[in-house]
């Protein structure tokens, strides 16, 4: 008669099970977080939005109306008159001849600084930096003096010297590291193939400098765009732009919601339009030079 053994087999513990757990619980966090921050980022633009298809009763109604028959009468106001045209087409012109003579003049200066080596280079950086750490307000009044003497008050070229404040520190530090990331081989290459500095800059540093040239556009275009002190002092009523323009829908008696929230979403629209053509630039430069096999 045989007797049966039993032998129990145990399998050691890995902890693989709890550290897989962990990290499908750690995502989900990071997605629900995520999740709540775009919710918070975009409810004023969705409220705005909402606002800009409701009639003057709608807005002001208690509890907020969700759901309400949708109206195109304040975008038609909008569009039918120049209180909002103006000051928008002023935006446009002020914003894209300051990105003009940020990149005539920023372009150089960051390929000189990260290049050339002289004494007083890292003075000359910082001070360009200071112009974006200094308050808009410390340096808005001596501005107006000097404009008001030179005859740059209410100009648009006037508008577009006073917007280097915002946009060409920005500029001139983002490229500045970009090219100083590039090794200095590049050129040497070129310069010994008989090209010149200008030549390996417009053929192969441009091409590789894209990506932050690009970021470095829709964050100036941005700033300028949004920015509202330099045109409230600077600006006249011919010259003012979009920021100081929606003033005009705040009456002494009343605020017109409506007009203002459409006119808000509308000037919305060239910030975004901008964005999409920058992404796609920095896309393209990112690609650019890539080896086909």
């Amino acid at each position: 008669m045989s007797a049966t053994t039993t032998r129990t087999v145990t399998i050691p513990f890995t902890g693989k099970s709890t550290h897989r757990s962990r990290r499908v619980w750690g995502h989900i966090g990071v997605i629900a977080g995520l999740s709540v921050w775009t919710v918070f980022t975009l409810a004023p633009i969705v409220w705005i939005l909402m606002m800009s298809f409701k009639t003057p009763d709608q807005i002001v109604s208690n509890p907020p109306l969700f759901f309400f028959a949708p109206t195109f009468q304040n975008y038609i106001e909008v569009f039918s008159g120049p209180a909002f045209l103006q000051p928008f087409v002023n935006s446009i012109i002020v914003t894209l001849g300051s990105l003009v003579v940020t990149l005539v003049i920023g372009l150089p200066t960051a390929y000189g600084l990260a290049r050339f080596r002289f004494r007083g280079r890292e003075n000359v950086a910082f001070g360009i930096l200071s112009l974006r750490f200094a308050p808009e307000l410390l340096v808005i009044l001596p501005l107006y003096l000097i404009f008001q003497q030179t005859g740059l008050a209410n100009s648009y070229l006037g508008l577009i010297i006073a917007y280097q404040i915002v946009t060409l520190p920005m500029l001139v530090w983002m490229l500045r590291s970009f090219i100083e990331d590039l090794p200095g081989e590049l050129e040497e290459a070129v310069a010994v193939d008989g090209g010149t500095r200008w030549t390996a800059f417009r053929h192969v540093l441009f091409r590789l400098i894209a990506p932050g040239l690009g970021a470095s556009l829709m964050l100036s275009f941005i700033w300028a765009w949004n920015n509202y002190t330099l045109p409230l002092v600077l600006s006249g009523r011919t010259t003012q732009t979009i920021t100081t323009g929606l003033q005009q829908y705040v009456g002494y008696q009343s605020i017109e919601w409506g007009p203002m929230a459409a006119a808000t979403i509308v000037s919305i629209i060239p910030g975004i339009l901008f964005a999409i053509f920058s992404l796609r630039w920095i896309v393209g430069g990112l690609t650019a030079g890539t080896v086909k096999g």
